[in-house]
């Protein structure tokens, strides 16, 4: 039975749980299908793409990691966007991380039942309900079911997801390591020439897609964010002012690290052209080096370890819409607690939102318009890290970060880089995303008015 007014989450989590949520939503499909997209788009020097998208990140992180233990409320950049830049700029961060939230949950339960699909027909279950109408489908339930049961653990028990998390995250990083003990013994440096046929800006190639360094950079900047999902947790974080920082910062390292294995493993195995436009890169390399089982078991691990991607981003943004309810942007019934202590009205009502995109609507090619929601979150964190500097030098910061202005910076202008780094479609559908948001904004002000 839910409390009758809106109540603090308990503090539940600690600093190995939050490193587990962290890596847990970062590596996922990212790595493991992006890898063959970047470099198509920028060829051996996707290694080069990959160590400019950590870059950025790092500095979006320093920066969500000094901001999480100064405030630590469920909102992650929403939070602090309306706290240090206003309310209409909150609203904006919001929708953009509703943009990202909801792409990366719907893409990796789609994803999932790519690979359930073909076992649940095996035993007769109906093809046209494991695929989506644009596919030629009715719906895609096993994406929907995905959904439910990692919703189901979430409404269930914070601290109980936590523990299954960690385990899945295990399986993950010891398959990826299986990967790169296999293939990277078979580097040869000269699959790295040339290694950057496609220059380093974006360009518009003369097959009609856009290629260079930063183009992949772009796209691969999805493999990377994750660990804002971890600042989401700051409120049932039981060490804030150090498990925050330890969580987000020590996340975004070990996937670097692994990514950077990962993707010298990759390209210096084969020569990037055969598997840049493969759906699973990392199989089809180890398949092509004739180590078939291994394949088959990477691919399997995979599987099993992907719902951890739904439940940190489902989890992220179920607490960001707790925040936005509180502030009365969302109906302020959605943020009442269980008797457990979870928000299950929110995490239901987002469980039916990526439900319903995962099962019905056309999902092709989204991961460049995630990207766009989470570069403007990040760009604004960086801002307000510069502004808080400035407005409020004498705060209490539990963690300071070093050189705050220019890593703020470095985070604002990397961020605005890739952005304009993207496809141009991306770009025009992103700019229709915060006008209909906008929209909704100046019509709530003026019902309350």
């Amino acid at each position: 039975m839910a409390s009758a007014e809106p109540a603090v989450l308990p503090r539940t989590l600690s600093w190995p749980h939050l490193l587990a949520l962290g890596v847990g939503s970062i590596v996922g499909t990212g790595i493991l299908t992006l890898i063959g997209v970047g470099a198509d788009r920028a060829g051996p020097a996707v290694l080069l793409s990959f160590a400019i998208a950590g870059a950025i990140c790092a500095c979006a992180a320093l920066a969500y990691a000094e901001l999480s233990a100064m405030m630590p409320m469920a909102g992650s950049a929403y939070s602090y966007s309306h706290k240090v830049l206003g309310r209409t700029v909150g609203w904006i961060v919001g929708w953009s991380l509703i943009l990202e939230y909801s792409l990366v949950v719907s893409t990796v339960a789609v994803g999932w039942s790519g690979y359930a699909a073909p076992l649940l027909q095996a035993v007769g279950f109906p093809k046209a309900l494991t695929i989506g109408p644009e596919l030629g489908g009715i719906v895609n339930l096993p994406a929907i079911f995905i959904i439910a049961v990692v919703a189901g653990l979430l409404a269930f028990g914070t601290k109980e997801s936590a523990r299954i998390n960690t385990i899945l995250v295990v399986i993950k990083i010891l398959t990826l390591s299986l990967f790169v003990a296999v293939a990277l013994p078979a580097f040869d440096a000269a699959h790295l020439t040339p290694f950057m046929p496609y220059g380093f800006s974006k360009h518009m190639s003369p097959d009609g897609i856009e290629r260079g360094v930063m183009a992949a950079a772009a796209i691969i900047f999805f493999a990377f964010y994750g660990f804002d999902a971890i600042s989401t947790a700051a409120e049932e974080t039981r060490n804030p002012g150090r498990d925050l920082v330890i969580g987000i910062v020590g996340s975004l390292v070990i996937c670097t690290l692994v990514y950077v294995l990962v993707a010298a493993a990759a390209i210096g195995a084969m020569p990037f052209t055969s598997f840049a436009e493969s759906p699973e890169p990392l199989a089809l390399i180890l398949r092509q080096m004739g180590q078939a089982s291994i394949a088959r078991i990477v691919a399997i691990a995979a599987v099993i370890a992907l719902p951890t991607v739904l439940l940190g981003f489902l989890y992220g943004q179920s607490r960001i819409f707790l925040a936005m309810a509180r502030d009365g942007f969302l109906p302020t019934s959605l943020a009442r607690l269980s008797s457990r202590g979870t928000p299950v009205r929110v995490t239901t009502m987002t469980a039916v939102i990526v439900a319903i995109l995962a099962g019905i609507l056309p999902i092709s090619e989204i991961a460049a318009l995630a990207n766009a929601g989470t570069l403007i979150a990040f760009a604004a964190v960086g801002l307000c890290l510069i502004v808080l500097r400035r407005r409020a030098p004498d705060m209490p910061r539990p963690f300071r970060v070093p050189a705050g202005i220019v890593v703020g910076a470095g985070a604002v202008a990397g961020c605005l880089y890739l952005f304009i780094s993207l496809p141009t479609k991306t770009l025009v559908a992103c700019l229709c995303w915060n006008l209909l948001g906008g929209a909704i904004h100046l019509l709530r002000g003026r019902q309350k008015a």
